[in-house]
């Protein structure tokens, strides 16, 4: 019932279409308002009289600042307020996902991605993130990607099997995806309960994108090297309708990094359709296929033999480059949305969708075998040296461990000089090799095996919000998931041989009896000694059934001096095992289900926003939750048994943080502390090892399931934003973060294997990791740069990027009490602590600063708007570890001692390393 002072409409400048969610602030005051859908706004309270400044902001425009005169006999009227579009901001906003999802969308990579989920926000400490620090793998406060929620229409786009965004199933379709809110940390979102990396919402609805037609070119030499992208947006029309379509295609031979094809083509579709003034129908479809060669962790030894772009996975064939390992996604989503606006305080919104598709990865299988029979007895002949190039058996390194004789110099030479000289992989090799077992009439050594898992999921929700008052808000909604999980692995190439035996050929030896071993080396013992051919399923073959039911609740309170909220979710997740295969080392615990899983959740969170006066705020927030633990971790080796992981629990976590938040018309900062904890996690690991303890003598070797529970970890530290604007066109800026991201205490670990029976642990059951530093990228960041934005509607921006305190991911099994046993469980005799200790201290990468640079240019032609947008990062081709693990190969103090007394470790740590100098340019039409 507050008299109206100040009033308005908020328009595109060219399109003059209303422009919702503006934020409208009275400079250094307690009053704003946010448009609404026609664009309107309404500012009331006891504003004071007289000479104020109104300030106007919307994400991808210019920021507006006008002078107004506050009145008590009149309103002040700003009908049409116009904005021009930041078309440096929206070209970088587009680039970003395009750029990242490549490098940072990998399995193996937690990170995955921060930056595509960070993109949309203005916080000036958020976008360093996003632009300029994601290229190291930088977690903003520790976080990885699983602990955000990406949410397109209402619907959730995390992954069940790991909780992360698979960002390329939408890659390529930034057109139709600028509609984007960003909710930082544990803020309230409108649409979920969120986690402690904050809610990136895009809102593709038809009727929501601004009208237009836009087409781009892009190149890159960091993930493709061309783009090209064409959209059209047509806008609410007078019948009702309205559509938006989208495509693009990307592509190039390699990336930054050798032989890292791009292959990828994208289309999206939503058109909605407006029944009523109350209900609107939506309906959207994207598919974004794509492929890309991968590249692999190296040690320091191949670095400094072939350079950091160097990628062992591929080789010429036909002069062509082939890579042997291709990550291929092919995820359709479609979705269909219906929102209800039952009055114009209360809407309801109800969601559907519903994905399909195949992700699959290549890789080379050298265990080609062939079924013998002599006088009666059945064995199995073949198997296959490893043909990657580096193979440690190829490497100076190899030649050179424990020895010094000449012909040892002589031969590490001739490998160091063929490493140099090629070093790439042969791919004539193997279908020669092939070709001979043919002629033979044996089977192939040789395919190309591809890992899949075909999803279905189905899933939906009801989300609502009510304006109870101008100042209570309460948002809620309930949502299910349903997933089916196909996972099997499939002959994708032959390579030129005569059919695969479908059996391991390194299956348990030790079996008693002749008919045991050939048992125990089938795949399936339901079809034994099977031959498949192109297309086949082999190996394993299993599905993954998974069902999430989930509600919050959450009320969004605001008073004069506190704005405060308090939500709440409850969830319960459900995953069973159902194998196709009845594996020769698992017979009766592989075939058909396994047990249920069943979790149940919840969370609870809060915060209060205290308004000391219009520029300077205090925001506290704090949380408890708990979270069922992913598919990826709840079975021990799901390939092949029906085994679920014992001590396994729901992920425990707490969380608070304090921020300082100044906002004035030139200076804009916040500061804030942060302290998150997590107990009961897990992890499941895979590789092989030797010397392991409490095995035979001559039988310590295994390819070994690494399980990992009770893991405790603490997230602490700072991190800073500030810009200040010196001038209307010059801006200063910078951004910091300091933290320490550490594991609490020594979790539980456990061995399995086909090689042994049962779970191996050793001495007590734990792994010595607290106080060790959880990897994943630098804990340290800090920035400083300018951004000039010249009235002709050109820009240039340049930072200075200084990272440190980045750690390499240590191996458990070394700091478990295998480290000191020889293989009668007892200790070694030569065991020394000290020179144990240095063994074992964790690798600090060393820092390093990255120069980035920005700018661009746009004209106005008529109703047209050309221009190009470009960016160059690490402008001095800095070299620097982005992260890295140590290979626990060698397992023991001595084995480990003795590798790293060679010349050079044959088994060093691997290492990722970050691109060198890199550009990304953007030119585009838009009208």
């Amino acid at each position: 019932m507050a008299q109206e002072l100040i009033k308005g409409r908020v328009i595109d400048d060219v399109t003059e279409e209303p422009i919702p969610g503006v934020i409208v602030t009275v400079v250094g005051l307690d009053f704003d308002a946010e448009t609404d859908a026609q664009g309107y706004f309404v500012i009331s309270g006891n504003v004071p009289v007289g000479d104020q400044k109104l300030s106007i902001i919307f994400n991808g425009y210019y920021t507006k600042i006008i002078p107004i005169v506050v009145s008590l006999e009149q309103v002040v009227n700003i009908d049409p307020l116009y904005l021009v579009q930041d078309n440096a901001e929206v070209s970088q906003s587009q680039g970003v996902i395009s750029l990242t999802e490549n490098d940072l969308a990998d399995d193996e990579n937690a990170a995955n991605n921060i930056s595509g989920l960070l993109q949309a926000t203005r916080d000036q400490f958020l976008r360093a993130a996003a632009f300029d620090f994601s290229s190291t793998f930088f977690r903003p406060r520790g976080l990885n990607s699983e602990d955000g929620k990406v949410i397109i229409n209402g619907l959730e786009m995390n992954k069940q099997f790991s909780g992360r965004p698979q960002w390329s199933n939408w890659g390529g379709l930034n057109d139709l995806q600028r509609n984007q809110v960003f909710t930082m940390g544990l803020q309230p979102a409108d649409v979920t309960f969120g986690g402690y990396g904050g809610v990136q919402s895009i809102d593709m609805r038809a009727s929501q994108q601004r009208p237009g037609t836009q087409i781009s070119y892009a190149s890159s030499n960091r993930s493709y090297q061309g783009r090209f992208m064409a959209s059209y947006r047509s806008g609410l029309l007078e019948s009702g309708w309205s559509y938006a379509i989208s495509a693009s295609r990307r592509a190039g031979d390699e990336g930054y990094f050798d032989a890292t094809l791009y292959d990828a083509n994208s289309i999206g579709l939503s058109v909605e359709k407006k029944l009523n003034d109350s209900h609107s129908i939506n309906f959207t479809g994207m598919y974004a296929a794509n492929r890309r060669g991968r590249r692999t962790a190296v040690t320091q030894e191949i670095v400094d033999l072939k350079g950091v772009e160097y990628n062992p996975l591929w080789g010429f064939q036909n002069n062509q480059q082939r890579n042997s390992r291709i990550r291929e996604i092919d995820e359709p989503i479609l979705m269909l949305n219906h929102y209800w606006d039952v009055t114009d305080k209360f809407r309801i919104n109800t969601n559907v969708g519903y994905q399909f598709g195949k992700i699959g990865n290549t890789r080379i299988d050298n265990g080609g075998t062939t079924l013998r029979e002599v006088n009666g007895q059945f064995s199995f002949e073949g198997g296959a040296r490893n043909p990657n190039p580096d193979y440690y058996q190829n490497l100076p390194s190899y030649f050179l461990r424990n020895g010094s004789e000449p012909i040892d110099f002589q031969y590490a030479y001739q490998a160091e000089q063929a490493f140099i000289n090629d070093g790439q992989l042969d791919w004539n090799a193997l279908y020669e090799a092939n070709r001979v077992t043919a002629s033979q009439g044996d089977n192939a050594l040789y395919v190309i095996q591809e890992d899949r898992i075909d999803d279905d999921q189905l899933q939906a929700n009801i989300l609502f919000s009510a304006d109870i008052s101008d100042n209570i808000l309460f948002n809620g909604g309930v949502n299910y998931r349903n997933l089916k999980s196909e996972n099997y692995a499939l002959v994708q190439d032959e390579l030129g041989g005569n059919g695969f035996l479908d059996i391991d050929f390194f299956s348990d030896e030790s079996a008693a009896e002749v008919q045991d071993q050939l048992d125990a080396a089938q795949s399936d013992v339901n079809n034994p000694n099977r031959i498949v051919r192109e297309g086949d399923r082999y190996k394993y073959n299993y599905d993954i059934n998974a069902e999430v039911y989930s509600a919050f609740a959450q009320g969004q309170f605001k008073s004069k001096y506190i704005d405060y909220y308090v939500a709440g979710n409850v969830s319960r997740t459900s995953y069973q095992r159902d194998g196709k295969y009845e594996n020769g080392n698992f017979i009766g615990n592989s075939f058909g289900k396994s047990e249920e899983l069943d979790f149940t959740n919840f969370g609870v969170k809060g915060g209060a926003t205290y308004k000391i006066n219009g520029q300077n705020y205090i925001d506290a927030n704090a949380a408890y939750m708990t979270r069922a633990p992913y598919i990826r971790n709840s079975f021990t080796n799901a390939r092949q048994n029906n085994n679920t992981t014992t001590g396994l629990e729901s992920e425990r976590s707490y969380s608070g943080d304090l921020s300082y938040i100044l906002r004035t018309p030139s200076l804009k900062m916040r500061l804030t502390g942060y302290y998150t904890q997590f107990l009961d996690g897990s992890d499941i690991g895979f590789y092989f090892t030797e010397d392991l303890t409490g095995l035979p003598i001559d039988d310590g070797a295994a390819f070994v399931q690494e399980v990992v529970t009770n893991i405790e970890r603490r997230n602490v530290g700072v991190e800073m934003g500030v810009e200040y604007q010196m001038t209307p066109t010059f801006k200063l800026k910078g951004a910091a973060a300091i933290g320490q991201n550490t594991f609490t205490n020594n979790p539980d670990l456990y061995l399995t294997s086909d090689d042994f029976d049962g779970e191996l642990r050793f001495g007590d059951g734990t792994v010595a990791l607290e106080d060790y530093h959880v990897a994943g990228g630098p804990e340290t960041a800090l920035q400083l740069g300018f951004e000039y934005r010249d009235p002709e509607y050109w820009n240039v921006g340049v930072t200075a990027n200084y990272f440190a305190n980045g750690y390499i991911d240590v191996s458990n099994l070394r700091r478990s009490a295998n480290f000191i046993q020889d293989y009668d469980a007892q200790v070694f005799n030569d065991y020394d602590p000290a020179v144990a200790n240095e063994l074992l201290r964790q690798e600090q990468f060393d820092d390093y600063l990255i120069w980035n640079a920005v700018g661009g240019k746009s004209w106005k032609i008529g109703d047209k708007y050309i221009g190009f947008f470009a960016v160059v990062n690490n402008i001095f081709d800095i070299e620097y570890k982005t992260g890295g693990f140590e290979q626990s190969r060698n397992s023991n103090f001595r084995s480990v001692r003795d590798d790293q007394n060679n010349p050079t470790e044959v088994f060093a740590p691997r290492y990722f390393f970050g691109n060198g100098a890199t550009y990304y340019v953007n030119v585009y039409l838009r009208f």
